[in-house]
C-alpha cells in the first residue's frame, strides 16, 4: 500500500475551511484561470493590486490571468429572482506580491452569497468569517464596520457625495487631524465634525460600542443602518464566535463597490489582515446585476509566517508507548489528538533528531506529559 504524504499546513487550512463551508450548504465553484482583461480594467479599484498579467489569445482578445475570484463569479453567474446562490472556492490567483512587487501564484479561499440576500444571509457570512479565523488560529479578531452607517452620518452632517470618498479614506487612515482640516475646508459645523471624530475613535466589543454609538448619534434622525448593524451582530453574538467580534469604523472600503457591512480578520503573528469581505451590491449594479451580494476571501499567502512557525517542528506531538499499552485505547488517543488538528508521531522510542512541541507517554491506558515546548 502506498503511504500517504502528510498534509502541508496550507493544505490542512484549506481542507478545514472547505469542510466548514460544506457544512453550511455552500457548494464549490470552479472557474477558468483567466478572463478577458476588460473585466479587470473596468474594476481596478476593486482589486487588491491593479497590476495584472495579460496575454493575447488565438482570437486576438486581450486576456488576463485571474487576479481576483469575486469578479469572475459575478461575471459568470446569473440573476434568478428570489433565489440565493451560496458558493465557496479555493482557487489560485495571480497578483503582485507586497514588498518586491514580483508576481506570485496565490491560493485564495472564500465564499460568496449572491441573490436575495437578507440580514440572515449577512449574519451567516459574518459568522463563517469568524469561524474561518478560528479554524486558522484561536488568537484572532474580526473587525467590523458599516459603510451605510458612516454614509448616513456623513449625509446628516452635510458633506457632499463628491467628498465622501476623500473623507472615508481619511477615516480609514485614522487621521483625526486631516479630518479636522477637511471639515474646516468644507465648512462643517464643529459639533458635527466632533461626532465624526468620536465615531472614528470608537473601537471594541459590540455590546459596549453599540451603546456608545446610540448615545453619540441620538439627536440624528433616520439612522437605519445602526439598527441593521445591531440585528446582524446579535446573530453572530448568539453563537460561540461572539467573543472575537470588534467594531472598528476605520475598516472602510471603496464606496463605489461596497455598501453595508464590511469586515477584516486578523490573527496574532501576522501584521496584515488575513481575511477581508463585506457587502458589494454596488459592484453588482456596476456590472448590470440586480442581485445582492456578500462574501469574503482568505488570503493564504498572508499565512506564510504561521507556516514558518509550524515548520519549527516536525510534528506537534510524539506519543510514546510501551509493551503493556492497550493498543485499541492507544489508537483512540491518537485519533482524538489528530481530530484536534495535531500532527502526531506514534513511536516506541523517541527519535534522536525529531523536533516536536511536546512528548507524551502512553503506558497502559493513561497519558503522561514528559515534555511540553508549546
Amino acid at each position: 500500500m502506498m503511504q500517504e504524504l502528510p498534509l502541508t499546513y496550507q493544505e490542512r487550512v484549506i481542507f478545514g475551511l472547505r469542510s466548514l463551508y460544506n457544512r453550511y450548504g455552500y457548494t464549490q465553484y470552479k472557474m477558468s484561470k483567466f478572463e478577458e482583461y476588460d473585466l479587470y480594467a473596468r474594476n481596478k479599484d476593486f482589486l487588491v493590486s491593479d497590476r495584472v498579467i495579460t496575454f493575447m489569445d488565438t482570437n486576438g482578445r486581450l486576456m488576463a490571468l485571474k487576479p481576483d475570484v469575486t469578479l469572475s463569479i459575478v461575471k459568470n453567474t446569473k440573476d434568478a429572482p428570489g433565489a440565493l446562490q451560496k458558493l465557496y472556492y479555493n482557487e489560485n490567483v495571480y497578483r503582485a506580491a507586497k514588498g518586491n512587487g514580483s508576481f506570485k501564484e496565490i491560493m485564495q479561499v472564500g465564499l460568496e452569497c449572491l441573490g436575495d440576500v437578507d440580514e440572515y444571509c449577512i449574519g451567516e457570512v459574518l459568522l463563517l468569517a469568524a469561524e474561518s479565523l478560528q479554524a486558522i488560529s484561536p488568537d484572532s479578531i474580526l473587525d467590523i464596520s458599516h459603510l451605510g452607517l458612516l454614509s448616513e452620518l456623513i449625509d446628516a452632517i452635510g458633506i457632499s457625495e463628491n467628498n465622501k470618498s476623500q473623507l472615508l479614506a481619511c477615516i480609514g487612515q485614522k487621521n483625526p487631524h486631516e479630518l479636522d482640516a477637511l471639515c474646516r475646508q468644507w465648512n462643517v459645523a464643529s459639533e458635527k465634525a466632533e461626532k465624526l471624530k468620536q465615531l472614528l475613535a470608537l473601537s471594541g466589543r459590540p455590546a459596549v460600542v453599540l451603546s456608545q454609538i446610540k448615545a453619540l448619534l441620538s439627536d440624528l434622525p433616520g439612522m437605519h443602518a445602526l439598527e441593521q448593524l445591531e440585528r446582524i451582530l446579535a446573530l453572530v453574538e448568539d453563537s460561540d464566535m461572539g467573543g472575537i467580534l470588534r467594531i472598528d469604523f476605520s475598516e472602510v472600503d471603496d464606496i463605489h463597490y461596497y455598501n453595508g457591512i464590511v469586515f477584516k480578520g486578523f490573527i496574532n503573528g501576522v501584521p496584515s489582515s488575513v481575511l477581508s469581505g463585506g457587502q458589494y451590491d454596488k459592484l453588482m449594479r456596476k456590472v448590470g446585476r440586480k442581485a445582492g451580494a456578500v462574501g469574503f476571501a482568505v488570503y493564504m499567502d498572508t499565512l506564510e509566517r504561521l507556516d514558518d512557525r509550524q515548520k519549527e517542528y516536525d510534528v506537534d506531538t510524539v506519543l510514546l508507548y510501551g509493551p503493556e499499552a492497550d493498543l485499541m485505547q492507544l489508537q483512540a488517543k491518537v485519533r482524538n489528538l489528530r481530530g484536534n488538528g495535531e500532527r502526531v508521531a506514534v513511536q516506541r522510542q523517541l527519535p534522536a533528531d525529531i523536533r516536536c512541541r511536546r512528548i507524551l507517554k502512553f503506558d497502559g491506558s493513561e497519558v503522561e506529559i514528559l515534555e511540553n515546548n508549546a
